[in-house]
């Protein structure tokens, strides 16, 4: 309290001498700790400081348990300083425990990214809305990394001779590749509008439009007919479906979603997930685009599917009241 409540500090390095004086200045009554943020010197020093300890939205992805696994030895004494464990799955919990964590702290409290909500619709996309034409094929490709967007455009290229009208909307995941990807699109003879370029009036009449922003592509995914979420043509683990999926579009993605594995699964056995790979990306695409009524039953299933798993972050406020107050009285 003594900081005010809208103060955000970087958490130290892992080191003893690094981390004391950050405890003794802050003095917390809880420390909660998202995912799998397991330091050893900061949980050891954090329950001696009397601070209680809780790890939300915990998962064990499928490339980190065998490691875990493996050298539990190492970190089951970091886990019993923890006093709750809120997974996101059965198994999440299953493997949390068998790596170590008292099963009498584990509880399942669900994935706290279904409560996630886009804001309302942001400027760029009623501006886009007003300058794309109607009946506009519309792909919207985000969150992409190197060696998929040469596959997208590709694609997209075959899906072109289907609908010669369809837009791509690109958003590459990290900014320092926006020129390369640029780039990328005119090699391939492609017209390019940049986001960072297009004055807002123009009307949008090229064949992609790279969103070359931050903080856009969420409300963005709202425009298209077709979604494809990338980080997952290539061995990355994918990224956030709930993304587009919140907007009722009919969304792809590609097959390495191990990031992402409970969500993925809920979506794909809800037949409101299309998985595509390489071979047969193009033939996907033009399949969705051509299709208007089963994008439909698609993006309301994604929606359904949306609220029905919501309520984790209320779970989690619930079951972190009584450690505050633990904390506060240590």
């Amino acid at each position: 309290g003594r900081f005010g409540e809208d103060r955000v500090f970087f958490m130290p390095i892992d080191f003893a001498f690094a981390i004391r004086p950050y405890l003794r200045r802050l003095r917390p009554a809880l420390l909660v700790l998202a995912e799998t943020e397991f330091w050893p010197n900061l949980l050891r020093l954090a329950a001696k400081s009397g601070a209680a300890i809780a790890v939300v939205n915990a998962r064990i992805s499928d490339r980190s348990f065998p490691r875990y696994y493996r050298f539990r030895w190492f970190f089951a004494p970091a886990l019993l300083r923890i006093d709750l464990f809120l997974a996101q799955t059965e198994e999440d919990a299953r493997r949390l425990i068998a790596i170590g964590a008292p099963a009498v702290r584990v509880r399942v409290s669900g994935n706290l990214k279904f409560d996630m909500r886009t804001s309302s619709e942001v400027e760029l996309v009623t501006d886009m809305r007003k300058a794309i034409a109607p009946g506009t094929p519309m792909l919207v490709c985000g969150s992409t990394a190197a060696g998929e967007e040469e596959l997208l455009l590709a694609a997209f290229r075959e899906v072109l001779e289907r609908f010669p009208a369809a837009l791509m909307v690109l958003a590459p995941r990290r900014p320092e590749r926006f020129d390369a990807v640029a780039d990328l699109v005119t090699a391939m003879q492609l017209t390019l509008i940049r986001r960072c370029a297009w004055n807002r009036v123009r009307p949008i009449t090229g064949n992609v439009f790279l969103l070359d922003s931050v903080g856009e592509l969420a409300s963005v995914y709202a425009l298209a007919d077709v979604a494809f979420v990338g980080g997952s043509l290539v061995p990355l683990g994918g990224h956030n479906i709930l993304e587009p999926a919140q907007h009722g579009v009919a969304v792809m993605t590609g097959p390495e979603t191990f990031n992402f594995r409970e969500i993925v699964r809920i979506y794909s056995e809800g037949g409101a997930l299309k998985i595509t790979t390489p071979e047969t990306l193009a033939a996907d695409m033009a399949d969705l685009l051509g299709n208007p009524e089963i994008r439909k039953v698609m993006g309301k299933r994604a929606q359904d599917l949306f609220l029905r798993n919501a309520g984790a972050t209320e779970r989690t406020l619930r079951a972190l009241e009584p450690l505050l107050e633990t904390g506060a009285q240590k």
